[in-house]
């Protein structure tokens, strides 16, 4: 199975993540510590460096950032919008703009800050909602072989309708995706 084609800086709105197979894009309380050892193709990286304008997320995932924590790693660097019903007592940090208003102002602002790049969505709950709105241009999703049981769902909205997508790259756009993994042997010290 190829990748999609690479990125391109074409001022779309991305909601963008890496998830695990069973639909986790966090573990419980935001935690991220187990994207470690998870490789992507070369280049990839790279390429959302020079394809990012700007970022939106969530204060929720925000707080759980640690210290002046930067999109890939400290490669990227732009500015940051993050969403919140209480920007005045978030913790401020150089390039992050903390908005007080509803989703599709919060994608107007970022989106002219892009300069034409484009804008990463990084939060499960603006995703959805932009989702809803018809705001999101494309869902890029990154599936790692983890699978967590718990966390913060990439989408999760009980009771609401489906939403079909159409597959971006080779093959027709409403074709399922087929994925196969095996579990990883562990050791006699439980560790792979």
């Amino acid at each position: 199975m190829i990748d999609t084609e690479p990125q391109t800086a074409g001022g779309k709105v991305l909601w963008h993540f890496t998830m695990s197979l069973d639909g986790f894009v966090a573990g419980p309380r935001h935690q991220m510590d187990w994207i470690t050892g998870v490789s992507f193709r070369p280049g990839l990286v790279d390429e959302y460096v020079t394809t990012t304008g700007a970022v939106l997320g969530g204060r929720d995932g925000w707080d759980q950032a640690t210290g002046d924590s930067r999109p890939y790693g400290g490669a990227w660097s732009g500015p940051i919008f993050v969403l919140t019903h209480h920007p005045e007592d978030a913790a401020p940090a150089d390039g992050v703009t903390f908005l007080s208003c509803n989703p599709a102002e919060a994608v107007r602002i970022a989106l002219a800050a892009a300069g034409g790049k484009n804008l990463e969505v990084f939060s499960p709950t603006i995703g959805r909602q932009l989702l809803e709105l018809g705001l999101i241009d494309e869902i890029d999703l990154h599936i790692a072989p983890i699978l967590l049981g718990q966390g913060i769902r990439l989408y999760d909205n009980p009771g609401s309708e489906p939403i079909r997508l159409h597959r971006v790259g080779d093959g027709g756009p409403a074709s399922v995706l087929n994925v196969r993994y095996r579990p990883a042997v562990t050791g006699a010290a439980g560790e792979s």
